[in-house]
């Protein structure tokens, strides 16, 4: 078992436990993040911090949580008071969420589910030859590590308990990453900008993967806040993240996340993301109850 795949299974193991940052002061705001930021740009969380409250004029908490889940249920709890979450969780959760902005990615608000697989199974070039093998999702929270790919093997017909030889979470797309390119996975489900961060910030890694399908465009995932949130907050975060192409500090700050920007973005960019789940939350037994 060589060192990539030890240090994978070690990192599974303690999810359940792990907590990368302290729960929020109450007398500012707390602002969630799921897995979207790499490891290696945790520095970064500072100068952004640092960034944010001199504009806010107020103390910024974020709060860094493995699961997509729990960062919804903070929100959702009034935890916290502002998220940058999957826009899956997103169209669920709707009445209790109101959008702020959606980053610019590649000069648009969109992203796409890879599915990858291992380097070395060469003959593998779509998903239905992907039959007998293993198969990883990120998240049963996230669009492009779970619902796109369990849209698309209801497309093709394919039930993923009889399809595939096992299937698992990793609990983040980075961990999706690796254990595709160290084996323990022989194909899986990521989000395109985290792949395509992660390959420039670990070529070592991504190289051992390859992209066999790319999802139709979806709504990036979006920054939001809570329903009982002041607009005028709403408003002032608004006003800050769409600003930052206008300053310089701000310009590379979104540098460092291969960001182009931000945008207020509008529901009707997520309409694929809902449209996939409403169309299988009515074929009971498609989607996984979490």
């Amino acid at each position: 078992m060589d060192h990539r795949r030890r240090r994978l299974l070690r990192l599974l193991a303690s999810l359940p436990l792990a907590a990368a940052l302290p729960a929020p002061a109450r007398d500012g705001m707390a602002f969630g993040l799921t897995p979207v930021i790499l490891d290696d740009q945790l520095g970064f969380l500072n100068q952004w911090k640092q960034w944010f409250e001199a504009r806010l004029h107020t103390r910024l908490t974020f709060v860094q949580r493995l699961k997509y889940r729990d960062i919804t249920d903070a929100l959702l709890d009034e935890q916290l008071d502002a998220a940058w979450v999957c826009g899956y969780p997103y169209v669920r959760n709707r009445p209790y969420m109101e959008l702020v902005a959606v980053p610019v990615y590649g000069g648009k608000p969109t992203y796409h589910s890879f599915i990858i697989r291992n380097h070395r199974l060469e003959g593998i070039q779509r998903i239905q030859q992907l039959k007998g093998r293993v198969f990883a999702y990120s998240d049963p929270d996230s669009n492009s590590g779970y619902l796109y790919p369990t849209y698309r093997f209801y497309q093709l017909g394919i039930r993923p308990q009889r399809f595939f030889r096992k299937t698992f979470f990793t609990w983040a797309h980075r961990n999706t990453v690796d254990a595709v390119a160290s084996g323990l996975a022989d194909a899986g489900a990521v989000d395109s900008y985290i792949w395509e961060q992660y390959r420039v910030h670990h070529p070592e890694v991504v190289r051992n993967t390859v992209v066999i399908e790319r999802s139709p465009a979806f709504a990036f995932p979006p920054i939001v806040v809570r329903n009982t949130l002041p607009q005028s907050k709403k408003q002032q975060l608004q006003r800050i993240l769409t600003g930052m192409t206008g300053d310089l500090q701000g310009r590379l700050l979104l540098r460092e996340l291969g960001l182009d920007g931000f945008t207020p973005g509008s529901d009707a960019l997520f309409a694929g993301i809902e449209g996939m789940w409403k169309t299988l939350s009515a074929h009971l037994g498609w989607l996984r109850q979490t």
